[in-house]
């Protein structure tokens, strides 16, 4: 089943390659657009986790697909530890040209090839007969491998096309140079029976499948997606395509942690293995979580905060007894801490910069300067600090720092004997400007505030706060989604001061829509 691969040599029959679509499928969901400096975290934090393939884009999607791949081929791509960088791309030749010319400054580089294969794809969405696509696959794999040795070709929609045709395409990609063959259940129809059966009757089918490594590709609209993900394991697949939290179009992708996870813990009925490094899953988890604006859900497996919680006095007494009774792996092995009481107003700069260490995070000095001034008035105001609470002003202070607008200070007036109003300061493009404004509320007198400062189109949609800790002294964490021209966008703040909190998600909503003004989808964009 192993054959010379260009990027790994030869493999192990039961290594699995894990390929990360974050960037690419996981960002075309609603709302979640990451601008260049946030996807270059990704792809640095990607790298550190121990992924074997990125996919960093779609390069012809707009110039900013583009020179994200291409900016991340030049930084992370020259790493001694680089994984192979992935851009995806239609089965033309325009879109081929424009991966290769991105990913050209990348030491290990593949080009990703997508063409529909269903009946019902190929007649309403592509509008080509059957040998059409098969033309079109062995032309676009035989020019992308004019430019790399690696090119993945995807049958989008496997899973609801007729098997002898699939076998057919796979035949003729491989005989073109395709050197990994993804079957993805591109709009998550498929069941676990599905996904092993079609891997297997590919494998039986096509007489020259052991030249190429058969990947799969999940997503999770019936929710299967990491169940199936393991059931093509079985079928024969050896490299699994997967998201951070699961993220992706419409219900996601399959979770890379949770089908990691789910190897390292039942090696007795999945004995395969991978590079990555566990204990990081819990801090890259929070990383997309900031610069996506989207909270993980409580209790979601791995990393969700109720992941290793135990409320039921019989579970509590199991676990206190012998913590196996009930949890199945460690919260140590991805990333949780045991105490997450950590710091208070006495504590220094060395003490927080080894607890950022231990939360994932990896700042310059003069990040640390910031993070460390702003948690010391954090610490002046709260009685005890949280992981929670550091992780919040690390993700306010820092991780956005890069934002072309950005808070800088705020002063409200409110109560039942006048009108609310707002004094706001912003530096916009490095520029601080000042205005105020009244409104219904301090809220409403604060993104008027906003409104007048950068002047926009985009509707409030939803207005949301929480506490990210207990007590009355806890933070605040406010969620601020707007849409413009049908466009979505969430953005998070916190702070002790839920005002302060609702400015510092606006803010961040307005900079994750300047990402999304850049962007354009063109058609036919899958897998």
């Amino acid at each position: 089943m192993s054959f010379n691969h260009p990027n790994f040599g030869r493999l192990d029959e039961n290594r699995i390659i894990v390929f990360d679509t974050t960037l690419r499928d996981g960002e075309q969901s609603p709302g979640f657009s990451m601008n260049l400096n946030e996807k270059i975290r990704m792809a640095e934090a990607l790298t550190d986790l121990g992924v074997d393939v990125i996919e960093a884009g779609f390069a012809i999607a707009s110039i900013g697909d583009f020179e994200s791949v291409k900016t991340i081929a030049e930084t992370v791509g020259q790493r001694a530890d680089s994984p192979v960088l992935a851009s995806l791309c239609r089965a033309n030749a325009a879109d081929i040209l424009r991966s290769a010319e991105a990913l050209l400054p990348a030491k290990r580089k593949r080009i990703h090839i997508v063409i529909a294969t269903s009946d019902l794809h190929m007649k309403y969405k592509l509008r080509l007969e059957p040998e059409q696509v098969i033309e079109q696959s062995i032309n676009s794999v035989k020019l992308a491998r004019q430019h790399a040795d690696d090119v993945e070709w995807s049958a989008e929609d496997a899973t609801r096309s007729d098997m002898d045709f699939l076998a057919r395409c796979v035949e003729a990609a491989i005989d073109a140079g395709a050197t990994t063959i993804n079957l993805p259940d591109t709009v998550g129809y498929a069941i676990p029976d599905d996904m092993e059966a079609m891997f297997r009757t590919i494998r039986n089918k096509v007489p020259n499948i052991d030249k190429a490594i058969l990947s799969t590709h999940n997503h999770n609209d019936l929710g299967l997606g990491v169940a199936n993900t393991l059931a093509s394991l079985r079928g024969g697949a050896r490299q699994i395509e997967s998201t951070i939290n699961g993220i992706g179009e419409r219900a996601g992708n399959a979770s890379l942690e949770e089908i990691v996870m789910a190897i390292r813990t039942r090696q007795d009925a999945m004995p395969y293995s991978n590079n990555i490094q566990t204990k990081q899953l819990l801090g890259l988890s929070r990383l997309l979580a900031t610069v996506t604006g989207f909270d993980v859900q409580p209790n979601k497996a791995i990393v969700g905060r109720n992941a290793f919680a135990h409320e039921s006095g019989i579970h509590q007494d199991g676990v206190l007894k012998m913590a196996s009774t009930y949890e199945i792996m460690t919260p140590e092995s991805v990333g949780w801490a045991k105490n997450s009481i950590v710091l208070g107003k006495h504590s220094g700069r060395a003490a927080f910069r080894d607890r950022l260490n231990t939360l994932g995070y990896k700042i310059g000095d003069n990040q640390l300067n910031d993070a460390f001034r702003r948690f010391k008035d954090l610490a002046d105001r709260k009685k005890v600090v949280f992981d929670e609470d550091i992780v919040a002003l690390v993700d306010d202070e820092v991780m956005r720092d890069h934002e072309r607008i950005r808070f800088v200070s705020l002063d409200v007036r409110t109560g039942t004997k006048a009108q609310p109003s707002a004094e706001l300061e912003l530096e916009i493009d490095g520029v601080t400007k000042q205005a105020a404004a009244v409104g219904d509320g301090p809220v409403d007198a604060t993104f008027k505030a906003i409104q007048k400062l950068f002047p926009h189109h985009a509707t409030l949609q939803l207005f949301q706060i929480g506490a990210i800790t207990e007590g009355t002294d806890a933070q605040a964490r406010t969620t601020v989604r707007l849409e413009e021209d049908g466009k979505l966008v969430d953005g998070q703040g916190a702070d002790t001061d839920t005002i302060v909190a609702s400015a510092r998600a606006y803010i961040h909503a307005l900079n994750k829509l300047l990402v999304k003004r850049e962007r354009t989808a063109p058609a036919a964009m899958a897998s």
